[in-house]
């Protein structure tokens, strides 16, 4: 049987693995399809791709996008998009930009509140990529202030906490439809993180078409939870490792695998999308 890890970023976005590093991993756990899907950036998936074709291994272009509401933060992936359309790869462009400003802005905070981070040093572990959260978390680390990810995230920057930074405001109608326009399915991440189910019928409203049913996080009582959603609202179901490399802590490549079936029906989602904007 075939199957697919429908969730991995690499160093464009908050991996510490390259495009090729994910598609020489994603061969060695025996996967036939994985989808990219980096913080507000598709450059990684060309290079994956061309890596993974010596392995026969199909790379999903995909793209994670983060949106808020008052008292959420929204993660809305997106599969199949056209991740070579000039107007989406310059709305993307502005939205990294946004990130190195709220990057400064969170040091800011941080300093104020005797966790001394150099702004510098956050651009540097993420390089290429599009700076986020995760960078920042690990150079807080690297200052021997702070333990580990969940007192980085748990008391400084995590959503709402006192040195959180809001992103760009892009609203999730604005992310899905804006995926919806370059072909792709927008697919709802791990919900069970964001625990705000009642915000599932309006994101529906807006053209969401997936739930991540399975997910790392997703223990087997959500996971039990989402495919019923998915039954109760016709929606499709994905699911992935969300891979940060060692980002993380820890390779989870593979650990989170769906049957490639659920591929096939996201194909024929985008397929769909795109003919009726013919």
């Amino acid at each position: 049987m075939k199957y697919a890890d429908l969730h991995i970023h690499t160093n464009f976005s908050d991996s510490t693995f390259t495009p090729e590093e994910v598609a020489v991993a994603a061969d060695e756990k025996g996967l036939s399809a994985i989808a990219i899907c980096d913080h507000d950036c598709v450059d990684g998936i060309e290079p994956c791709q061309k890596e993974a074709s010596r392995f026969g291994i199909e790379v999903v272009p995909g793209i994670e996008l983060t949106v808020e509401k008052h008292d959420a933060e929204i993660h809305i992936l997106g599969y199949f998009i056209g991740s070579k359309v000039e107007w989406f790869r310059s709305k993307l462009d502005d939205m990294r930009k946004d990130r190195i400003g709220r990057i400064y802005k969170m040091v800011e905070k941080l300093n104020a509140v005797g966790v001394n981070v150099n702004a510098e040093d956050v651009f540097k572990l993420a390089g290429r990529g599009a700076v986020g959260r995760l960078h920042l978390a690990q150079a807080m680390i690297k200052t021997g202030k702070v333990k580990g990810l969940r007192e980085v995230f748990g008391k400084y920057i995590g959503f709402q906490k006192p040195c959180y930074v809001p992103h760009v405001k892009f609203t999730p109608r604005e992310a899905i439809e804006t995926i919806l326009k370059t072909g792709g399915v927008p697919v709802l991440a791990h919900p069970g993180i964001m625990n705000k189910d009642e915000y599932i019928p309006e994101l529906m409203e807006y053209g969401l078409k997936g739930i991540e049913v399975y997910h790392t996080d997703h223990k087997a009582g959500v996971v039990k939870h989402y495919e019923e959603l998915c039954r109760q609202y016709g929606l499709l179901a994905t699911g992935g490792s969300d891979c940060h490399g060692l980002g993380k802590g820890r390779v989870l490549i593979g650990t989170t695998r769906v049957p490639y079936e659920l591929v096939e029906r996201l194909k024929a989602k985008a397929e769909e999308i795109r003919n009726e904007s013919r």
